[in-house]
């Protein structure tokens, strides 16, 4: 099976009173990755790893994991904040392109059905 890609254009959210400009970024799953995990990947190649079932449940609920943590902000849109060492990165998407895309995710990870 192959890979799903999707770009998806993001909010990267700062302390500036200016508004941001929306931003490609890439959202990746390898159906054959054990366990099933979604790579984000920001301008600059800033990449990190999120498990797909913590993506899903920030869609309707606050989650975290380890450097991670999501939220539902509205009905349209959803904040995921990455930590790191070089500092705090604030995204904020779509509830649209991410329903999407994880549903794209989880037709790539069916098990295909053999005739005998």
């Amino acid at each position: 099976m192959s890979a799903v890609e999707q770009y998806a254009r993001a909010h990267i959210v700062t302390d500036s009173a200016q508004e941001t400009p929306a931003v490609p970024v890439a959202l990746r799953y390898d159906p054959e990755a054990e366990p099933p995990e979604v790579h984000v990947t920001l301008p600059g190649q800033h990449e990190w790893v999120v498990a797909r079932d913590l993506l899903e449940r920030g869609l309707r609920t606050p989650t975290a994991s380890g450097d991670i943590r999501i939220w539902p902000c509205g009905r349209v849109q959803t904040v995921v904040e990455f930590h790191s060492p070089e500092g705090v990165a604030v995204v904020q998407f779509d509830v649209k392109a991410l329903i999407r895309f994880l549903r794209r995710t989880y037709m790539a990870g069916a098990p295909v059905a053999r005739r005998s």
